[in-house]
C-alpha cells in the first residue's frame, strides 16, 4: 500500500502532518492558558489584556506548521490545479522535512501551555511581574523556532 503513494502524496502527507501535530499542541496549550487566563480575569479584569498575552503564546507554533505546509507545497507547485509530479524520494525527503516543526511544534507547544498558565499565575498575584511571566513560556518558543528553522531549511531544492 505504501508503494502505491506518489512524491506529491508524501509531501503532503508530511505538510498536513506540519499543520496537524503543531496545531494540536497550540490548541491544547492555547486551551489550559485561557482556562487559567479566565479564572484570573473573573476575580480581576483589569488583568485581561496581559494574561491575554500570555494565553496566546502557545498558538505560535501553529502559525509555524501552517507556514512550513505552506512554504513546502507552494515551493513544489502542490497549491494549484497543475501542480508538477515529484518523485517519491523528493516526496520523501519533503515529508522529512516537515516532521520538526510538526514534533517539536506538538510539545512544545503543550509545554508552553503549561508554563503560561503558572506565569498567568505570576500576573495574579504580582501584576507588576508581567515581564518576568513572560520569559518562562518564552524560553520554550526557542525550540519551535529552531524547529521551524530547520523544517524550512531542510526542504529539498528541485
Amino acid at each position: 500500500m505504501l508503494s502505491s503513494i506518489t512524491g506529491n502524496g508524501w509531501a503532503l502527507i508530511g505538510a498536513a502532518l506540519a499543520v496537524i501535530l503543531a496545531g494540536c499542541g497550540s490548541a491544547y496549550g492555547v486551551g489550559v492558558a485561557g482556562q487559567a487566563a479566565a479564572g484570573v480575569v473573573t476575580e480581576d479584569p483589569s488583568k485581561f489584556a496581559k494574561v491575554l498575552v500570555i494565553q496566546l503564546l502557545p498558538g505560535t507554533q501553529g502559525i509555524y506548521g501552517l507556514l512550513v505546509a505552506f512554504v513546502a507545497l507552494s515551493r513544489y507547485g502542490l497549491l494549484g490545479a497543475a501542480s508538477a509530479e515529484l518523485s517519491v524520494a523528493t516526496g520523501l525527503m519533503v515529508m522529512a522535512a516537515c516532521l520538526p516543526i510538526g514534533i517539536v511544534g506538538l510539545v512544545s507547544a503543550i509545554h508552553q501551555g503549561k508554563t503560561a498558565v503558572a506565569s498567568i499565575g505570576i500576573v495574579a498575584k504580582k501584576p507588576d511581574q508581567f515581564g518576568k511571566a513572560m520569559l518562562f513560556p518564552a524560553m520554550v518558543e526557542t525550540y519551535a523556532i529552531l524547529a521551524l528553522l530547520i523544517s524550512i531549511l531542510a526542504l529539498p531544492t528541485v
